[in-house]
């Protein structure tokens, strides 16, 4: 079933969904299971599932370095298969435009057609880390409204190249990130919500956003939303805060403002424990605010840690 559906059928009751990342390869599925599991109760709908652009690692060769180019997290697509299968439950594997062709990108959707996956999530993906900027790869999609309109084109049965008829169309539900407080190298929000609503015009069905600690941002990002034509459901990204240094590092990554009041709170602690039981406490207060307001969804970035997102859950649903 697809996102949208769900959220229909739902009839205005806020539902529960969450964002895992594939283990790291030569690591066992099992490890994803054990944090899976425990959050199966509140029973998620769809389950994202990240995917990590190429990176490069060096090899020692007789004393020189090799730049070799890997995948340190494969297998979304399998992950998302695996998941469907044991828990009978809809996934969103992450289709990037960074680090693949238009070529790969169809090979990639196809897959998931067969496999019974009617959800992605296209994004554009993070610059490799010795860019300054982000870059297509040669002969991939620079932005994710690119992306957004080829995956819509197989909708309709056009593949690449013209080389296919189709008999069978794919019917994708296509989500795409929103950023509350704009994206760290749009100029301006207004800007930021321009390209937004590029990529809703190009076919986009939902949109999730970032993480935000401040529920003002979310229903002010909304309403501007809103105002300018958007009317796809936006639904809310939640991070519970969970380490001391996040107070440095998301700010710094995501370029997001954290509240003064959660700022106090997390410098008063004396250990990352008490940190995350800040982070748990902070959230369940978004999250009730949140569902009352009658978002659609609350969606958890889990980061492969399920404890805290099960500590949130068990207090809003």
């Amino acid at each position: 079933m697809k996102v949208t559906e769900h959220i229909e059928k739902a009839n205005g009751r806020t539902l529960f969904s969450f964002e895992i990342i594939p283990p790291k390869k030569g690591r066992n599925i099992q490890e994803l299971y054990n944090n899976i599991d425990p959050l199966m109760e509140f029973k998620p709908p769809f389950i994202d599932v990240t995917t990590s652009r190429e990176e490069y690692v060096y090899i020692d060769k007789e004393g020189l370095l090799d730049r070799k180019i890997t995948r340190m997290r494969p297998g979304t697509v399998g992950i998302c298969a695996a998941i469907k299968h044991k828990y009978e439950v809809d996934t969103v594997p992450h289709v990037l435009c960074g680090g693949f062709t238009k070529e790969e990108t169809e090979y990639l959707l196809v897959d998931c057609h067969y496999l019974g996956i009617n959800n992605v999530m296209a994004l554009r993906g993070d610059a490799m880390k010795h860019q300054k900027y982000f870059e297509a790869a040669n002969g991939g999609h620079l932005y994710a409204k690119e992306l957004v309109s080829q995956i819509q084109s197989l909708n309709t049965g056009k593949y690449l190249h013209d080389v296919v008829e189709a008999d069978y169309k794919s019917d994708f539900c296509i989500g795409v990130a929103g950023y509350p407080e704009k994206h760290l190298e749009a100029p301006s929000l207004q800007t930021d919500l321009k390209r937004l609503k590029e990529k809703v015009d190009a076919g986009a069905d939902y949109v999730v956003t970032q993480m935000f600690f401040d529920n003002k941002r979310y229903f002010d990002f909304v309403e501007a939303a809103k105002n300018i034509g958007i009317n796809v459901p936006i639904i809310p990204g939640i991070k519970p805060i969970a380490v001391k240094r996040h107070l440095q590092l998301l700010p710094q990554v995501f370029k997001i403002d954290l509240p003064e009041d959660l700022i106090g709170a997390v410098e008063n602690c004396s250990s990352n424990k008490e940190v995350r039981q800040v982070g748990v406490e902070w959230a369940i207060k978004q999250s009730k605010e949140l569902q009352e307001a009658g978002v659609p969804v609350l969606h958890y970035y889990s980061m492969g840690k399920s404890d805290n997102i099960k500590a949130i859950a068990s207090e809003v649903f």
